[in-house]
């Protein structure tokens, strides 16, 4: 087992969903077996919608566990790798801070930059450079709200521990989860736009997974979405759900009249204004076959 680091972007040819799956040709088929069982880095980089594009990060923006490598069934010379514990960082982390380079292998000996190093899309990484990349990954501490509410379920255990023990804390997870889908909506309910912060600084929104952890979600932006307490209740109850257009359904067995005044208009959902982190339509489709009350 070793960490390793997987190049993806939106704009790839590649049949990626990076929470779920990542998919590489056969020359990476040693460092991907090489990884399975152990944790990766995924990397954005600056091209990220074929040779002549740029406007990518440079930077690696999550973490995962590599469960398990499969060939590709319809794509001669390809694999999927399947992940699991897939988790955002709380900012991007550069791959260069003026001269330091977190991947060691991307520095030349005179400072600049190993192109061809670049252009692996997966290579191995030792794990102390792994740990450092993911450890400036986490930075956020709590609010002064989080740590008034140290006994909540929702509060990370921020003692020093090994990262790894960090990564696979549901304490630790679930108050990343909140902490980014809050961010992504500005702390705004998406279904009636409520704004709502108490005195202390704590908004009253909350980080609703749209495909439920135990039925195998991941923690990410696209699985979740920020809801006010009653609203949240009803999307988990079925009484309401998303089309892929990110419209809002509604259950026949019955909605409260003041919630639907409190809707918009058009029952369109107020989403974050970065397209990234808009709810993905596997899980959408999810929520629709498996919770909504048709």
């Amino acid at each position: 087992m070793a960490n390793a680091v997987f190049t993806t972007s939106e704009g790839t040819a590649y049949d990626d969903q990076p929470e779920v799956r990542y998919h590489f040709p056969e020359t990476y088929i040693r460092q991907a077996r090489e990884a399975e069982g152990d944790w990766i880095l995924y990397y954005e980089p600056r091209r990220i919608a074929g040779p002549a594009s740029s406007g990518g990060r440079q930077a690696y923006f999550a973490t995962a566990w590599v469960e398990g490598i499969q060939r590709d069934p319809l794509r001669a010379d390809h694999y999927y790798a399947f992940l699991k514990h897939y988790m955002e960082f709380d900012a991007p982390v550069p791959f260069r801070e003026g001269q330091h380079y977190f991947e060691k292998a991307l520095a030349k000996a005179d400072g600049s930059t190993n192109k061809g190093a670049f252009g692996r899309a997966v290579r191995i990484i030792p794990k102390v450079q792994f740990e450092a990349i993911v450890s400036a990954g986490f930075v956020q501490r709590p609010d002064d709200w989080e740590l008034d509410e140290a006994v909540s379920d929702q509060v990370p255990e921020y003692e020093e521990r090994p990262i790894v023990e960090r990564l696979v804390s549901r304490k630790f997870r679930d108050a990343a989860f909140c902490r980014h889908v809050r961010r992504a909506y500005s702390n705004m309910c998406a279904v009636t736009g409520l704004h709502l912060v108490n005195g202390g600084g704590r908004p009253e929104v909350q980080a609703a997974h749209i495909r439920p952890v135990e039925k195998d979600g991941p923690d990410t932006v696209r699985n979740g979405i920020a809801l006010t307490g009653t609203v949240h209740w009803l999307f988990d109850r079925g009484l309401i759900s998303i089309d892929d257009s990110h419209k809002l359904l509604l259950s026949p067995l019955g909605v409260p009249e003041a919630i639907t005044k409190l809707m918009q208009p058009d029952r369109g959902l107020i989403l974050p204004a970065n397209s990234d982190w808009h709810p993905h339509r596997t899980y959408l489709a999810w929520h629709r076959e498996n919770v909504f009350k048709k």
